[in-house]
């Protein structure tokens, strides 16, 4: 088995980017406070076409080296606005049709593994803040809440590694649906 080079990989331009499908999906961070969670969470999105990023309430924005450390140029690629309230861009989407799921431990949340998608829907993704987590009136908001099941004493996985879980669940369970 050989190492692929990075000329062998096909990647996209930032303009074949823009111009490409996406994957009907928007990531909304809640108040995130670590820029490198941030920029990760640009470079997951990039890597499955994400439509859209929202930074809202303290969530820092690009230009920013420390979200550029991390996020590798998708800064560039991956639409991104700020929005001052979570939970008045959580109203905004569901009134426009989007399905709008919080990511985090609750009640009667859905288990990440049989959660499903319906065919032809964009959904929004809500990811909260590292202590906190997502705002109890935003979770209450939401169309749905999924949970990452974990097994071991901590029941809690950082934000970047969070998203990078559930984009990938969810861009394989939409990819299917086409």
């Amino acid at each position: 088995m050989r190492k692929l080079a990075n000329a062998e990989l096909n990647r996209l331009t930032v303009d074949d980017f823009k111009k490409s499908p996406k994957t009907p999906l928007i990531i909304i961070l809640d108040n995130i406070r670590s820029l490198n969670n941030i920029g990760s969470v640009f470079r997951s999105s990039d890597a499955f076409l994400v439509e859209k990023i929202y930074l809202c309430g303290i969530t820092a924005k690009p230009p920013h080296k420390d979200i550029q450390k991390t996020a590798l140029g998708a800064t560039e690629s991956v639409a991104w606005e700020h929005k001052e309230h979570t939970l008045d861009l959580v109203k905004e989407l569901r009134q426009e049709g989007v399905k709008v799921v919080a990511v985090e431990q609750a009640e009667h949340a859905t288990q990440l593994q049989d959660f499903t998608p319906e065919p032809h829907k964009k959904y929004a993704l809500v990811f909260g803040n590292e202590v906190k987590g997502v705002d109890q009136e935003v979770v209450t908001t939401c169309d749905g809440v999924v949970e990452i099941p974990q097994f071991g004493t901590k029941h809690s996985l950082n934000i970047s590694v969070s998203a990078g879980v559930v984009i990938w669940d969810f861009w394989t369970k939409l990819t299917h649906l086409k």
